[in-house]
């Protein structure tokens, strides 16, 4: 199945183009199997105090080791940083969890029903960029895959509310099949839902959202102050605690610790 993969690491021009085109990359073998089956484990942890449904937890990164680790995974944030330049946020960590044997969600864009992206302009800016660890293998449509419409970031008309009321099926859905370990990173502005889940497994997904500085963050009211403490320099500063500057993120605002 075509899927617009990519390598890990370094943020190339033709995955610009490539992101730029579909709105969303696939960069497989992130994890290793075992790496993954660590963080499986974690959201398992996370989700063991709530009813067994579709649904999700923030903050992981605070509690469990192997999740703080991707924050700033070294084959990922290159293209973060290819995307958004030197300064940017974690602006938000979901961990969702979809049960065995789970049905069809429903089509959205991600945003802020408060004030959608889309009536900032045309096209939808990149607001939110979405990167989500696959913990669970997703090599064949029908394992809690997510189906995305490629290009939709860049639709001039919304996708109808007929098809999104009935959670109906696109021509140019795209279900999006990849190994465990695999990381789909994609633009906020991309039409996307989550596919049916029909094996016996429930699925874990660890998202991680990142934005321009100025955004609020939406998993947070603050940062905890014990995991600023113990958390490396650059995991700190993506969690927004730099100091405010004259003019606020202006040219005196300080860039993420790049090595």
């Amino acid at each position: 199945m075509l899927n617009p993969e990519v390598a890990p690491g370094e943020f190339t021009e033709l995955d610009r183009f490539v992101f730029e085109s579909w709105g969303y990359l696939v960069i497989p073998g992130v994890l290793s199997a075992a790496e993954a089956e660590e963080c499986y484990d974690a959201s398992k942890r996370l989700h063991a105090a709530r009813e067994r449904a579709f649904g999700q937890i923030g903050r992981g990164y605070e509690v469990e080791p192997c999740l703080e680790r991707l924050i700033d995974h070294p084959a990922v944030l290159p293209k973060i940083r290819g995307l958004f330049g030197d300064r940017f946020i974690l602006q938000a960590s979901w961990n969702t969890m979809q049960p065995a044997r789970g049905g069809i969600g429903g089509w959205h864009q991600d945003g802020s029903s408060a004030y959608n992206f889309n009536q900032v302009g045309y096209p939808v800016p990149l607001i939110q960029l979405r990167v989500s660890y696959l913990l669970t293998d997703q090599s064949r449509p029908g394992s809690g895959n997510m189906e995305l419409i490629p290009g939709s970031h860049r639709s001039q008309v919304p996708l109808p509310d007929d098809v999104r009321a009935q959670r109906g099926d696109v021509p140019i859905g795209h279900v999006i099949c990849a190994p465990i370990g695999s990381v789909l990173v994609f633009h906020n502005g991309v039409w996307h839902r989550t596919f049916r889940h029909d094996g016996d497994q429930d699925r874990y997904t660890a998202h991680y959202v990142y934005s321009p500085p100025w955004v609020r963050p939406a998993d947070r009211l603050a940062n905890a102050d014990d995991f600023l403490e113990r958390t490396t320099p650059m995991r700190r500063a993506l969690m927004g605690e730099f100091e405010r500057p004259d003019a606020p993120y202006g040219a005196n605002y300080e860039p993420l610790p790049f090595e």
